[in-house]
C-alpha cells in the first residue's frame, strides 16, 4: 500500500473547484479585508461574505451581541452597505484574492434576493452566491423565509432562473424538520445547501429584569450548538443528493472531521473566527493531519463515511 504523505484536499461543489473544504461563514469575516494582516487567505477552500441586500441596511439596535454559555447570541440584523458598495469596494479586492468567493444575498422578501442577484449577475469574479433564508418575510407577516417549503422552492427556483453561477442554500434550523425544506430547495434547483444557520435564542438580565439585547431574540452560535448542526448535516446529507456544507460551532480541526463525516463535503467555520483569527488555517493543517494519520489518501474519502 502507499504511504500517503500528502492527501488530496481539494473538492468540487456545482463545478466550482476548491483547494480545500474548509470556508468562512457568512457575517463572521466581513469580506475578508480585516483578516488578510494575519491570515492568509489564499489558503481558504472560500470566503463567503456578509449578507448583501439591495439597498443598505443599518441593522437592529444596540445592544445587539451577547456571550452565552459556550456560544454568543447575536441580534446584528445583517447591517451591511449594500450591494453598490459591495461591487466597488469589496469584490475589487475579494478578486485579488486565490480562493473562491461565495456572496450571501440577504432580504425581507422574494424581490429583495432577486434585485441583488440582478445586481451581481453582471459582475466577475463571484464564484458562487448563497441565499440566506432565515429572514423574516415582511409581506408574510414576519414568517421566516426558510420555514415554509413551497416558498423555498419557489425562491430557489428563480434565484437560479436570474443568476448563471452555483446558488448555495443557506438553511434555517429552526423548523420541525430540516430534510423537508431540504428537499424543497433540491427541488427547485439549488446546487448546494449549507446548514446551520442559528438557533433563536434568548438571554435575560435577571437584576436589571430585562432583556439583554434590545431585539430581545437572536441568533445563538458557537459549540453550544454543534451536537444539534451535526445531527441535522448527517439526516440532510442521506435526503438530498447535492452537497451539504456543514457549519455551527466549529472552533477546531476535531469539529471540522465530524461534519465531514456525518455527510459534509465541505464545512464553514463561523464565530470560533472572532476568538482565534488563525483557527481556519488551523482546522485545514489539522484535517491533512488526520488524513495521513488515518492513511486516507482522498479528503472526498470522509464525506458520510459514518453510517
Amino acid at each position: 500500500m502507499k504511504n500517503v504523505t500528502e492527501p488530496r484536499m481539494e473538492i468540487e461543489i456545482a463545478g466550482v473547484r476548491m483547494k480545500n473544504p474548509v470556508m468562512v461563514s457568512s457575517g463572521t469575516f466581513g469580506s475578508g479585508m480585516e483578516y488578510a494582516e494575519m491570515l492568509d487567505l489564499s489558503k481558504l477552500g472560500a470566503i463567503t461574505t456578509k449578507g448583501i441586500s439591495a439597498v443598505p441596511w443599518e441593522g437592529n439596535a444596540v445592544p445587539r451581541v451577547c456571550e452565552t454559555p459556550a456560544g454568543m447570541l447575536n441580534a446584528i440584523g445583517l447591517q451591511n452597505p449594500g450591494a453598490e458598495v459591495f461591487l466597488k469596494r469589496d469584490l475589487p479586492f475579494l478578486k485579488k484574492q486565490d480562493t473562491v468567493v461565495i456572496v450571501n444575498v440577504a432580504g425581507h422578501e422574494p424581490d429583495e434576493y432577486y434585485r441583488v442577484l440582478d445586481m451581481l449577475r453582471d459582475a466577475e469574479g463571484i464564484d458562487m452566491v448563497e441565499i440566506n433564508l432565515s429572514c423574516p418575510n415582511v409581506k408574510a407577516g414576519g414568517l421566516t423565509l426558510g420555514t415554509d417549503p413551497a416558498m423555498v422552492e419557489e425562491v430557489t427556483r428563480e434565484c437560479k432562473r436570474r443568476i448563471g453561477i452555483p446558488v448555495i442554500i443557506k438553511l434555517t434550523p429552526n423548523v420541525t424538520d430540516i430534510r423537508t425544506i431540504a428537499r424543497a430547495a433540491e427541488a427547485g434547483g439549488a446546487d448546494a445547501v449549507s446548514l446551520i444557520n442559528t438557533l433563536t435564542g434568548m438571554k435575560i438580565d435577571v437584576e436589571r429584569q430585562t432583556f439583554v439585547l434590545a431585539n430581545r431574540t437572536g441568533g445563538l452560535s458557537g459549540p453550544a450548538v454543534k451536537p444539534v448542526a451535526v445531527r441535522m448535516v448527517y439526516e440532510v446529507s442521506r435526503a438530498v443528493s447535492i452537497p451539504v456544507i456543514g457549519m455551527g460551532g466549529i472552533a477546531c480541526a476535531e469539529d471540522a472531521l465530524e461534519f465531514l463525516l456525518a455527510g459534509a463535503m465541505a464545512v464553514s467555520v463561523g464565530m470560533a473566527n472572532f476568538i482565534n483569527p488563525y483557527v481556519t488555517a488551523e482546522v485545514i493543517d489539522g484535517i491533512r493531519d488526520y488524513l495521513i494519520r488515518k492513511q486516507i489518501p482522498d479528503v472526498r474519502e470522509l464525506t458520510g463515511a459514518v453510517r
